[in-house]
């Protein structure tokens, strides 16, 4: 699977690519930041799996390593998690609250709205839309680095549509993601670039390709041990064997994230990033890690071959750009952590790991509910916990005893933790101490949009799945307000840094800033975020 990369990289020659006037923005700073995103990579994976590193991980691991990085809001889902990677913003500002959320006054049928859709296009839905930044209140990198120099590069490159949009924003060169069956773009281009050309058809004969089993490490062979979720289904043993022709295989899989390296390599040699005056930026989104997460969990043989499987594509990717003399910087960190499937956890000796009970279903309580007041329609909107909408079509005197219905309902269920109002949550400052230090209502205060958000929030407790039953491709997720999910690693890497292990409690909204003093962007004052001090080569601004 491996060599998918360099059989890709293979195909095409560097193009030429316009002249660019040189812009630089500070003396000695790197001409090309690369930002990568690794979906679902918890704090607690790359603790456990850093002394097995020995490819890309490895590398950026001695550079500035901040281990207790932090998604620091209560919304752990890939659309905010990745909003706030390149904003300096936390999803309060940035808008994207979730990877949907509930928007009442849609005359469609479907009233949930996809965090990168234009729901304004005719025929639009959840499901099928058309992808559009425009629900992103805030500039990312890239936009600010093309305000201050117009002939900087920003390019994005994702395994999904969400995270090539909310880390490169509004003002894009290039976007590229996986739309369920090859690379696509939201934007409209005078052509194609080569490298997408040529990936593409490589990328489909390598799905036809049947794959055998992956060959298990010795490390991970202690790993691979199958675990029950249901008695049709056990996870943890896993191989990536496919037949040809499975494409979900294919995403659920090492090739996905070897896929997405080679076509950001192809285009930073295409588009010629970082090799001139002018500092471009490129933003890729590895997915595959939460794929496999969700569908076999975090802590069986599966994961343990796709990280050290990812750690040597990683290792291939900068040594492509290494051989093309780039003098570049790299940010590592992640959308969101995860929790592995209970039963796992359980036999670890977490015995309050479990699985939700499906009566907290938001569907199933505001029918019982509707019962009770005898009213009709839905009553209660969204998904199980976190947001939860009351039907704005309801009286206002039925709003209330609706509310004082849910309330009390969640409440009473013992793996409730908690239930906050929108008002309650609303009348909080914006928290700005260390995020270890957080509560539960500050972590939901950081996710809150007042146009947007659930009438009410209900957090679960700790090591309480809300997959009520496993499925195919579903037995493990993320979302909720506990450190598993929040904790991320924050790596920074430039070549010549001396390594430092930092125990520092930090956020994602720390990177835009550190980014922008290293390469001398002007930011707006109006940020959540602040420059890392002590990262080498970075001097922060005095405030």
């Amino acid at each position: 699977m491996l060599g998918l990369v360099a059989f890709i990289l293979g195909l095409f020659a560097a193009a030429p690519a316009p002249a660019k006037p040189p812009v630089p923005l500070k003396a000695g700073a790197p001409k090309l930041v690369v930002v990568i995103s690794v979906d679902q990579f918890s704090a607690d994976l790359f603790d456990e799996y850093r002394p097995h590193f020995t490819g890309g991980f490895a590398r950026l691991a001695n550079g500035t390593a901040f281990h207790n990085g932090y998604q620091a809001h209560a919304a752990t889902e890939t659309c905010p998690g990745h909003s706030t990677i390149l904003t300096g913003s936390h999803p309060t500002h940035t808008g994207i609250i979730g990877n949907t959320w509930v928007d009442q006054s849609l005359t469609r049928s479907d009233r949930t709205v996809y965090c990168a859709e234009d729901e304004r296009v005719p025929g639009s839905s959840t499901t099928s839309y058309t992808v559009s930044p425009m629900h992103l209140r805030v500039s990312t990198l890239g936009d600010l680095l093309k305000q201050q120099s117009p002939q900087s590069m920003n390019v994005a490159v994702a395994g999904k549509d969400r995270a090539a949009v909310m880390m490169s924003g509004h003002n894009v060169d290039q976007r590229w993601y996986w739309d369920g069956k090859t690379f696509a773009t939201d934007l409209k281009l005078a052509a194609v670039p080569a490298t997408i050309t040529r990936a593409k058809s490589a990328i489909a004969a390598a799905i036809a390709t049947a794959r055998e089993p992956l060959q298990v490490p010795p490390m991970c062979q202690v790993k691979a041990a199958p675990v029950a979720v249901s008695p049709e289904m056990s996870v943890g043993s896993g191989r990536f064997a496919r037949a040809g022709g499975d494409i979900r295989g294919f995403r659920a899989s090492p090739e996905f994230d070897g896929a997405v390296l080679a076509i950001a390599a192809g285009l930073i040699q295409e588009m010629k990033l970082g090799t001139d005056a002018a500092p471009d930026v490129i933003s890729v989104g590895l997915s595959a890690t939460d794929y496999i997460g969700h569908s076999l969990g975090a802590g069986g043989g599966e994961m343990c071959l796709q990280l050290l499987s990812l750690d040597r594509d990683l290792a291939g990717f900068f040594r492509v750009l290494d051989a093309e003399g780039i003098d570049y910087a790299v940010v590592l960190t992640a959308d969101h952590g995860g929790m592995d499937i209970p039963e796992r956890l359980r036999a670890k000796g977490i015995t309050q790991a479990a699985r939700a009970d499906p009566a907290l279903g938001t569907a199933e309580i505001g029918k019982a509910i509707a019962a009770k007041l005898k009213l009709s329609g839905p009553v209660l909107l969204g998904d199980l916990a976190n947001d939860v909408w009351i039907d704005r079509s309801l009286k206002p005197r039925d709003r209330i005893r609706v509310e004082r219905e849910a309330i009390a309902i969640f409440k009473a269920h013992p793996q409730v933790e908690a239930v906050f109002t929108s008002r309650q949550i609303a009348r909080l400052p914006i928290p700005t101490e260390s995020p270890d230090k957080w509560t539960t209502a500050q972590k939901i205060r950081a996710s809150f949009d007042a146009q947007r958000s659930g009438d009410l929030y209900v957090v679960l407790k700790k090591y309480v799945s809300p997959i009520t039953k496993p499925s195919e491709g579903y037995v493990a997720t993320h979302g909720s307000v506990w450190d598993y999910d929040r904790r991320v690693p924050i790596l920074m890497w430039r070549k010549g840094m001396r390594p430092s292990d930092r125990q520092d409690h930090i956020s994602t909204v720390n990177i835009l800033p550190t980014i922008a003093a290293e390469i001398g962007l002007a930011l707006p004052t109006q940020l959540d975020g602040r420059c890392l001090n002590g990262v080498e080569g970075v001097a922060c601004p005095v405030r």
